[in-house]
């Protein structure tokens, strides 16, 4: 693997910053959709959703990760695995609370 050329380091670096606030705001988005029964923010949320993604591939393209078949493996994971993540912390934590909430308070 290639180190990364000086000309690709502001693309590294604003990519990461992507990376990260974008996936943050997937979450966001997906969580208050979800808790506060907000139909409306979901296409916010994907749309979030849909930044990470370029944010990645740009983030792969800067830091060489094409060249070996490995990586490209793991950034397709790590792409998976953002999509899927809040679904399952949702159902696990709806799931957790719905034993411990009374009859009044479940939503």
């Amino acid at each position: 693997m290639k180190p990364v050329e000086l000309s690709n380091f502001f693309l590294l670096f604003f990519s990461a910053a992507s990376v990260i606030l974008l996936g943050a705001a997937y979450a966001l988005l997906f969580a208050l959709a979800r808790l506060r029964n907000l139909p409306r923010l979901m296409p916010l949320a994907y749309a979030s959703y849909a930044g990470l993604c370029a944010s990645v591939l740009a983030l792969a393209y800067a830091a060489n990760l094409y060249s070996g078949g490995i990586w490209v493996a793991l950034v397709i994971v790590m792409l998976i695995g953002y999509l899927l993540a809040p679904h399952a912390a949702f159902r696990l934590c709806k799931g957790m609370h719905a034993q411990t909430l009374g009859p009044l308070e479940k939503g």
